[in-house]
């Protein structure tokens, strides 16, 4: 029995890849905002550390056991192609993929449609060298949002690539509490109190003040309806973690995954003209990253991070699985209703 059932997994996930690449499509996994992260194909990857830095690495590999085509995308902190340097301390990741281009690599300091024309400019990349004309994007944390504004590029210079369905884990829709100060003599005041958040502007302000100044919900506001159209017929999976919550505390601080409150990671307060079709997943407990879990007091398992476990690793797996049918979905599963 076993043994049968060992064959009709090995059976069904080569046929899922044989599904994959009948139709020239993939699965492409977007780093967020400072990360460094590696280019990799299905086949080739880093050699030493994380195979696809410490944001991408465990998705990829879940992907890939279930019979997907993964590719993640460059990113790199600051301009310019990604540097073995960065990718040491970053990781650390080693004896990685030839770096791309800086123009088809994401600047993961810098700003988001900016980034969306080098993710785009990637993509197209995947189609002259690797035949992919169809993907399933997977976005973590600002990946989210670079991919959208990818998507948005490629719709404006009328691509060949169809994008299938866009999955986000931890992405602030709405901005973080870090970049919405409540007193303007105080720049920690959108963080209620939060000392990881406080700890997070100060990186911020240092080493990438755009993102700082981009992720402030008036000039979320503005991206979000200059984008309004962008995802129609784009089903859309959000993700999202609770880790850290305050009784009392301001619905636009807390519940957070110590990054990104709940509400932004679900989109809450967006509307079907920005999000044409939504569907929202709760890892209960969850962090935003690896980095977060071990960096908390105490010390958090690293599957507690939303980049990092099974049970969101499956979620990921649905929505790309799903994605033909996902439109006739009824809209808004799992999701809260919008905050008057």
């Amino acid at each position: 029995m076993k043994a049968l059932s060992m064959f009709l997994l090995g059976a069904l996930l080569a046929s899922q890849a044989a599904v994959m690449a009948a139709e020239n499509a993939a699965v492409v996994i977007v780093s967020g905002g400072a990360a460094v992260s590696p280019f990799t194909t299905p086949k080739k990857a880093c050699g030493t550390g994380y195979a696809a830095g410490s944001t991408d690495t465990f998705m990829r590999d879940y992907l890939l056991a279930k019979g997907y085509r993964v590719f993640t995308s460059p990113a790199m902190a600051g301009n310019g192609p990604v540097t073995n340097e960065a990718l040491e301390t970053g990781g650390p990741s080693g004896d990685c993929p030839p770096s791309l281009p800086a123009y088809m690599t994401v600047n993961s300091t810098g700003d988001i449609q900016l980034a969306g024309v080098s993710l785009s400019n990637f993509l197209e990349y995947l189609r002259r060298q690797h035949g992919i004309r169809q993907v399933h994007l997977v976005g973590h944390s600002m990946g989210g949002l670079y991919s959208r504004s990818a998507i948005q590029y490629l719709q404006q210079t009328r691509s060949k690539i169809k994008v299938l369905s866009l999955t986000t884990l931890g992405t602030p829709w709405q901005g973080t509490p870090f970049a919405n100060p409540t007193d303007p003599n105080d720049p920690n005041s959108g963080c209620d109190g939060q000392a990881l958040c406080e700890y997070m502007l100060s990186v911020f302000a240092e080493a990438a003040p755009v993102i700082k100044v981009e992720l402030n919900s008036t000039q979320m506001k503005k991206l979000n309806d200059y984008s309004q159209g962008v995802l129609k017929k784009v089903p859309v999976t959000l993700i999202g973690g609770n880790a850290f919550t305050k009784p009392g505390g301001r619905p636009s601080v807390w519940p957070n995954d110590g990054i990104v409150d709940l509400e932004s990671a679900f989109a809450q307060n967006l509307s079907d003209q920005v999000i044409d079709h939504r569907r929202c997943y709760l890892y209960e407990g969850g962090t935003h990253s690896i980095w977060v879990s071990n960096n908390v007091d105490p010390k958090l398992p690293e599957v507690t991070a939303i980049t990092w476990n099974d049970t969101v690793g499956n979620w990921v797996d649905e929505a790309i699985r799903g994605a033909k049918k996902a439109m006739a979905q009824p809209n808004r599963l799992g999701c809260p209703a919008p905050r008057l």
